[in-house]
């Protein structure tokens, strides 16, 4: 057996090619990468379950044990997965009408949710089927990460300002109140808030390398505690002691009659979880190099979302804000992610009597600068003055993920963009073809772009078809058709450059036997040039060869026109006076009459 055919060992098998690169110095510039990435998703973590409605420490266990199965058996050896901004908002949304955020109830639905979205993600990518996020336009994508933006922002407001929840669960709610009791904020929580952003903002402008959030989070921290210190009005709520470090294991308990219901809302989930995870996964790779294999990048989250579950972990996919860091960091290969994971258990295991004075006015200002790096306001200007339906559909999307639900919201937006796409193809481009000039080395031409175009034979049409013909763009091809051959001077004969159509359907075969009929009946024939091979195969299936003719279809332009320059009617060729083709110089040639009305501009072309 070769070395090329042997197979490979069940490890790089299980794991991915990455095995066989880990090495001491791998090993250790994984661990620094690891470090940062623990340091990072400390205060993301927190912030993350609290938009989520659920306990702090769940935010920190849902980037341990799903972080280390995601790296483990995903496809990208830089993307770190954990709770996200997005996934968290999403959970929130969907649950809040079916239970008290931070109850028990509320709790074990989101971690059977999260089973759920582990099983369905599993069998995207075990039936090869990732491919579907490709429907998911950036365009759609924008515009939920930006209503996602606002809603983070407006629920961040009910700590930001120390009304907790009194302020309600929807986003409307949470508006109308702060409204209504501005004047009554909370002057303690905003000190807290203002505090956090401020540091946060300040050393990401001045020391970018630096764990901005964690910096603005002990900044907050040290003015709560100081503070709190001095009790009175202005203290501030904190999280307190957190239950555990270590992820606990927990099957989740669930009334089985509601299993139906959760079914379309950890659908909806999933969508939002795998469009993410591959746009992230695709933009990490386009920085490092490494190919993504999109099935198994599912596998893997779906493993790490279903272990996750029975971990007390909720939905987790693959981090943007951790995982550009940990590819700028160095890391090399997923050991950084579990490194990651195995460092955050120690941090927290350590410093659990000070994450307790962690404020929610300073998790809230965290937030809101999470939401405004969501927003993405010079991708926005670049859209708008680049293409203005795409634009549109992010803003339909934007609005609608702030107005209804978020499944609704990304179906709307992926919706707009097929529609958006459909439309688009359904007015193939057909291109009537001629020649720039008599010299030797003349062009083929689109006759409409070039002013001084030769005439076009009256016998023979030459027409450039670019792009599909399918039911979509079956009624326009057809409409162009018949406007060429209901012309006063229409040429009976058609030559298709069909290189540039790239597929046909069913309705597709069956136009261009339409065609062929018609221009039969009217004396004349069909032909094509290089169609290609799918479109080919389609015709074999419907017969559509037999009845055209292999001789009409030709491998070059120059060999079709002097196959059918011998078809044409001679009486005719005699009195043209365009006479484009080469072939037109050995045909006889008949002046035309005086009295006749002469276009000087072919009179010029005549022999002498």
């Amino acid at each position: 057996m070769t070395s090329s055919s042997r197979p490979l060992p069940v490890v790089p098998r299980l794991f991915g090619a990455w095995v066989r690169f880990v090495s001491p110095a791998t090993l250790r510039a994984d661990l620094l990468a690891g470090l940062l990435g623990a340091v990072l998703v400390l205060p993301q973590g927190i912030a993350f379950a609290t938009l989520a409605g659920l306990p702090p420490q769940h935010g920190l266990y849902a980037a341990i044990v799903p972080c280390i199965v995601a790296a483990l058996f995903g496809s990208s050896w830089h993307v770190v997965s954990g709770p996200t901004n997005a996934n968290s908002l999403a959970l929130f949304a969907m649950l809040s009408p079916l239970a008290l955020a931070g109850s028990a109830p509320y709790i074990e639905l989101a971690l059977v949710i999260t089973v759920m979205v582990g099983v369905m993600q599993l069998l995207i990518g075990g039936l090869r089927l990732g491919s579907i996020a490709n429907f998911i336009s950036p365009a759609a994508l924008l515009g939920f990460t930006s209503g996602a933006a606002i809603l983070i922002a407006v629920h961040a407001l009910k700590d930001f300002l120390g009304f907790g929840p009194d302020a309600g669960i929807s986003a409307g709610a949470v508006l109308q109140y702060v409204v209504a009791h501005a004047a009554e904020a909370h002057p303690g929580a905003v000190l807290v808030g203002m505090v956090t952003l401020a540091a946060a903002l300040a050393v990401r402008h001045f020391k970018r390398h630096w764990p901005y959030m964690l910096i603005g989070l002990a900044a907050g921290t040290l003015v709560a505690v100081s503070v709190n210190d001095r009790g009175g009005e202005w203290a501030v709520r904190t999280l307190g002691v957190l239950p555990s470090a270590w992820p606990p294991f927990h099957v989740p308990r669930i009334d089985w009659e509601t299993v139906p219901d959760l079914l379309g809302l950890a659908f909806a989930l999933t969508i939002v979880a795998l469009g993410q995870s591959i746009s992230i996964a695709k933009a990490v790779a386009a920085r490092s190099g490494q190919r993504i294999d999109a099935n198994r990048e599912f596998l893997g989250q779906g493993l790490s979302n279903i272990v996750g579950g029975f971990f007390s972990s909720y939905v987790s996919c693959g981090s943007l804000n951790r995982s550009m860091p940990n590819l700028e960091a160095g890391a090399r290969t997923p050991l950084a992610a579990v490194f990651s994971a195995a460092l955050l258990l120690a941090l927290v295991a350590s410093t659990a009597q000070a994450l307790a004075l962690i404020p929610f006015p300073a998790i809230a200002g965290l937030l809101v600068l999470v939401a405004w790096k969501l927003l993405d306001v010079p991708r926005w200007r670049r859209l708008s003055q680049l293409n203005r339906t795409e634009f549109g559909i992010a803003a339909a999307t934007m609005v609608a993920t702030v107005a209804i639900r978020l499944e609704m919201a990304i179906l709307l937006g992926t919706i707009l963009s097929l529609v958006s796409y459909l439309y688009r193809t359904a007015k193939p481009a057909m291109r009537p073809m001629g020649f720039d000039s008599m010299s030797p080395e003349r062009h083929f031409v689109v006759v409409s772009d070039t002013p001084n175009a030769l005439p076009e034979c009256p016998q023979l049409k030459l027409l450039r078809m670019e792009g599909s013909v399918y039911f979509g763009a079956v009624q326009h091809v057809a409409d162009r058709l018949h406007e060429l051959r209901a012309a006063p001077d229409a040429a009976r004969h058609l030559l298709v450059m069909a290189k540039s159509m790239n597929f046909i359907d069913l309705a597709g075969a069956e136009l261009w036997q339409a065609e062929l009929m018609a221009r039969r009946a009217m004396g004349g024939d069909l032909y094509f040039h290089r169609p290609r091979p799918q479109v080919l195969e389609m015709w074999e299936k419907t017969g559509f060869i037999e009845l055209l003719g292999r001789d009409h279809i030709f491998p070059d332009k120059r060999t079709a026109i002097e196959a059918i320059f011998k078809r044409l009617d001679p009486r005719l060729c005699a009195s043209c006076r365009a006479r484009v083709f080469w072939e037109c110089k050995d045909a006889p040639y008949t002046p035309t009459p005086p009295e006749e009305k002469k276009d000087p501009a072919v009179d010029a072309l005549q022999p002498p």
